[in-house]
């Protein structure tokens, strides 16, 4: 009995100290403002752990902001980076209309696989190629994650797809570490190594991404002024979308869950009352 109890303990203070050094950890790393957007969720840290409360039924993206966001990934992004989690179909919830969306996929190249006699490579050892179609995934900038790395310093740019929900408020830290680039290291910081970046809110400071994102990086299709902020806040969203395309929907249908459950328990209500009347 006295065994297992010192056994208990020694538990739970192993647990409090992981605990306790996670959530000092967490409170010690810069926290990035909270921005305004349309489809933010709550959600709380507690001793380091992530834990969202659940979906606010009011939620919504601005399709003109989606636009200008996979705008900015298509010329910028998407030269280092991924999506390996939608298809090109997806673009539909945009506001893209399919005509559109064959013409966005054309642009980019697929594997092709085997011909009608089973060959992968063409006459000059090139793997067979075709032109992408809106069922393909968005198509990938390198081959393979070994090219990658050997295009980017050993680094190796990760996949965006889930970007925006690896950490804990996920869009506020990306718009954060996308505005939070300086040329030169502050005064009062340690030097970083000359092939790296200085961020404030990447953990160390230093960062293998250059800053991708600039004043007039990209000039908008519909005239919205092209402002380092500006490009920031879209591509974020746009990144948030694919992320969580179903939000708008789990949203629309939460909003009418809670109506169902106000009717229902109005009627509840009204029955428990000519229940009780009828017994008095």
């Amino acid at each position: 009995m006295k065994t297992t109890f010192i056994r208990t303990a020694a538990l739970a203070a192993v647990l409090a100290v992981t605990l306790g050094s996670g959530a000092a950890q967490a409170s010690s790393a810069p926290k990035p403002p909270m921005q305004d957007w349309t489809f933010k969720q709550s959600g709380l840290r507690i001793a380091g752990l992530n834990i969202m409360t659940g979906i606010d039924i009011f939620v919504h993206f601005d399709k003109a902001q989606l636009k200008r966001g996979f705008q900015v990934f298509k010329e910028v992004c998407n030269s280092c980076h991924s999506l390996d989690l939608i298809a090109y179909r997806n673009l539909s919830a945009l506001g893209y209309t399919e005509d559109e969306i064959k013409e966005i996929a054309a642009e980019y190249e697929v594997l092709a696989g085997p011909d009608d006699e089973g060959e992968v490579l063409d006459e000059d050892g090139e793997f067979l190629v075709r032109p992408a179609l809106p069922a393909d995934r968005f198509n990938a900038p390198f081959p393979n994650p070994q090219a990658a790395m050997a295009s980017n310093a050993g680094a190796l740019p990760p996949d965006l797809s889930l970007i925006t929900k690896a950490r804990f408020n996920g869009p506020d830290y990306l718009y954060a570490l996308l505005t939070g680039y300086e040329e030169e290291t502050p005064e009062g910081y340690e030097a970083i190594p000359e092939d790296k970046s200085w961020n404030h809110w990447f953990p160390g400071h230093a960062i293998s991404m250059a800053p991708p994102l600039y004043d007039e990086a990209v000039e908008y299709e519909d005239g919205t002024p092209a402002t380092l902020d500006q490009h920031a806040r879209d591509v974020t969203a746009f990144l948030s979308w694919a992320a969580e395309p179903e939000l708008e929907e789990r949203a629309s249908l939460g909003l009418k869950v809670v109506g169902f459950l106000i009717i229902f328990s109005v009627l509840l209500f009204a029955l428990k009352k000519q229940i009780w009347r009828d017994l008095h």
